[in-house]
């Protein structure tokens, strides 16, 4: 039987700011449908090595890859289009547009109809228009903010912003989605929320997830494996067992078993 072949792969990547290594030597490997936890103390990395699989960052060393296609050097734009899309620790909403223009947004990445058709007011660009409004809206259904979609962003509560962030980045049709800390702010029964939603939009859009969190029930409950970054190099992968038991990661978290 033949290997599985990575969805995405990042392969020995590091990068370097002047004299200081953010990263060095990091392999990792995502496989279609996966839900994969990314963890570490703070300043380990994680969000460093997101700049770098979204193009934020181009990496000193080693090559990521999406598909078997290598990304390095691609802008953040391409990289969308390829199918990496991403969520942010600080949300960036849109917070002067409506909750339904900020999924639009997103929908433009894909639009079939040309900037000369829309310059121009051709028929092609408002069949365009009136699809991505419909699929928008349908998105908003699945996230239950469609009750608010002629609202401005910014006046949302601070979950319905969360959800509308991950809406955002779904509807740029990604093959691989990043959530960067998307339990940050909440209260726990937010977190139980979101956990059930994350699994959701996986088995829903067929995603493949890479999860950013300090939130250790929330990784320990829905990842199915889980890296771990500290002083960027990788110390551990494995299962939420696994990790839990890892004396390099223990020691990471100063001496605190991850529970």
């Amino acid at each position: 039987m033949a290997a599985k072949t990575p969805l995405l792969k990042a392969e020995n990547v590091g990068i370097q700011f002047g004299g200081l290594k953010a990263l060095s030597g990091v392999t990792m490997e995502l496989y279609q449908g996966e839900l994969v936890g990314l963890i570490g103390p703070n300043g380990a990395g994680k969000t460093t090595l997101f700049n770098l699989l979204t193009g934020v960052y181009v990496p000193t060393d080693g090559r990521i890859m999406l598909d078997g296609e290598t990304l390095n050097g691609l802008p953040p734009y391409k990289i969308t289009r390829k199918g990496i899309s991403r969520t942010f620790q600080n949300i960036r909403l849109f917070g002067e547009l409506s909750v339904l223009d900020n999924v639009k947004v997103a929908y433009h990445a894909h639009a079939r109809h040309s900037m000369l058709s829309s310059i121009l007011r051709l028929p092609s660009h408002f069949r365009g228009e009136k699809e991505m409004e419909e699929k928008a809206i349908e998105f908003l259904k699945i996230f239950q903010l469609d009750g608010v979609m002629h609202e401005k962003a910014k006046n949302l509560p601070y979950g319905q912003q969360r959800r509308l962030e991950i809406a955002r980045a779904l509807a740029a049709q990604p093959k691989v989605l990043l959530l960067d800390e998307p339990a940050a702010g909440m209260n726990p029964q937010e977190t139980k929320e979101l956990m059930k939603l994350i699994a959701f939009i996986r088995e829903r859009f067929a995603l493949t997830i890479l999860l950013i969190e300090h939130d250790m029930s929330l990784v320990m409950g829905i990842c199915e494996r889980i890296y771990v970054l500290d002083h960027g190099q990788l110390i551990a992968e494995g299962t939420p067992e696994q990790v839990r038991s890892n004396p390099k990661v223990i020691e990471a978290y100063l001496g605190e078993e991850v529970s």
